[in-house]
């Protein structure tokens, strides 16, 4: 297996709609493009959170891997979100990605351990069957910890060992727990890469990981990838600077009311820099109004984010 490389920037871009609520294709090449353009940017990671990939249909799925995957033209690897419920349902649904380009899964929990729990070696075996059934390079995604699908130390590291499994995006957000587990997963596997996906305050995280897999990569990728320079040269003070200059545009877009806003925001932003016209979302998201707009604007021109 040629293991994908993300030591660097992986934007989890937005989904493009038309202002009729479909896809735009159009506008969906153009992000991808655009991103894959930024020396750094090692790969694009869609139907997530960040892009709605729950509230599009099967086959727009599909549509819009087969759309990244012509956009960036084999130069860096297309991942795509995996968010099935069961794990047969996860492991077709991973099939059909690979068979539409994709090279990488971004692996979701089932979505009723967030409420429930899991059992004991049940979310191993969802990596199993994914990586059986489709050959999808597989990450291994860390929920907050005050979630029930949350992963233990020992299911990270018996899914880290997995075949397939070559990275590990972690959004804990409890520094407890990143200082304990970040360092044994390092031990355990040292070939695993570490990806920080904590949008809303990175600089703790960054001092730590190989990449980051973020949202924030897909309105802001130029200082982001600073950011990780400065990281990887334990260059706090460069990392800081930075981090401020970005703080008008993470309270603008991911310390709102409810995390959900987030990907309204980061649209709006992309309108702000002129890779969208408008920031249509679909439901259960809701627009944020004019004055959210505004605010949203003037912290990008604070931070220096105009239009491309």
């Amino acid at each position: 297996m040629n293991i994908m490389n993300l030591r660097g920037l992986n934007p989890a871009p937005v989904t493009a709609f038309t202002r009729e609520g479909e896809l735009d294709l159009e506008a969906n090449t153009r992000i991808a493009k655009w991103l894959a353009s930024h020396e750094g940017v090692t790969s694009l990671v869609i139907l997530g959170h960040a892009g709605e990939g729950t509230f599009l249909t099967s086959d727009e799925q599909l549509t819009l891997i087969r759309t990244y995957v012509d956009a960036v033209n084999g130069k860096i690897p297309v991942i795509a979100g995996i968010t099935g419920e069961g794990t047969k349902i996860a492991a077709l649904e991973a099939r059909h990605a690979r068979e539409a380009g994709a090279t990488g899964a971004l692996v979701y929990p089932n979505h009723g351990w967030l409420r429930f729990g899991f059992q004991k070696g049940a979310p191993q075996e969802r990596y199993r069957a994914i990586y059986e059934e489709s050959g999808l390079q597989c990450i291994l995604f860390q929920y907050p910890d005050v979630t029930k699908a949350s992963y233990d130390l020992d299911t990270q590291l018996a899914i880290a060992a997995q075949p397939g499994v070559v990275a590990t995006k972690n959004g804990v957000r409890n520094m407890k727990r990143w200082y304990t587990e970040i360092p044994a997963l390092k031990q355990a596997n040292p070939q695993l890469q570490i990806l920080s996906c904590h949008d809303e305050w990175l600089l703790p995280t960054m001092f730590d990981v190989d990449g980051l897999l973020v949202g924030y990569g897909g309105i802001a990728p130029e200082p982001l990838l600073e950011l990780i320079k400065a990281g990887k040269a334990k260059d706090y003070s460069k990392a800081r600077q930075i981090f401020d200059r970005l703080m008008p545009v993470t309270r603008a877009v991911y310390h709102r009311g409810s995390h959900m806003e987030g990907t309204v925001a980061l649209k709006i932003g992309l309108v702000h820099r002129g890779l969208l016209e408008h920031a249509t979302v679909r439901q259960p998201l809701q627009p944020l109004g004019t004055a959210a707009e505004k605010e949203i604007y003037a912290a990008f021109e604070a931070a220096g984010l105009g239009r491309v």
